[in-house]
């Protein structure tokens, strides 16, 4: 059985560039809508933290999927957004690579950090050592 985080990701990866190949990014204007860089960051954290947790509660596929697009629609709810925002902002930041990079920068820095705090928190609560910070990308 295929990870379902995979599953997810390789979608939402795969239906943007579907959507991007054919554009150029001064051809793609920014939605009236556009979630804000610093909301995208926030969201994509949290949507990837959700589909960790639905592929580590250890549910079937099917059941994983529908704990997961629940969990979603709540975080979209409490951004105030909905899921046709969400693809139509991440299609505008994936036609412009540069922004799609620098966003997915922060997020890969930011789950790096929670998993060295947490390492951190269960070592100290294990009695072991501490193990060193991931430093910042520059």
């Amino acid at each position: 059985m295929k990870k379902f985080s995979f599953r997810v990701t390789t979608w939402v990866g795969a239906l943007a560039l579907l959507l991007t190949a054919c554009q150029k990014a001064e051809d793609i204007a920014p939605p009236r809508q556009l979630i804000a860089r610093d909301k995208m960051v926030s969201l994509l954290i949290e949507l990837h933290t959700l589909e960790a947790r639905a592929d580590a509660a250890g549910l079937p596929l099917d059941s994983a999927r529908a704990l997961f697009l629940e969990a979603q629609k709540n975080l979209y709810w409490r951004y105030e957004i909905n899921d046709s925002l969400f693809m139509q902002s991440y299609r505008y930041y994936a036609v412009h690579d540069k922004d799609l990079d620098g966003i997915y920068a922060q997020v890969v820095d930011s789950l790096a950090l929670r998993e060295v705090q947490l390492q951190a928190a269960n070592a100290a609560a294990a009695g072991a050592p501490t193990p060193a910070p991931i430093p910042p990308r520059n």
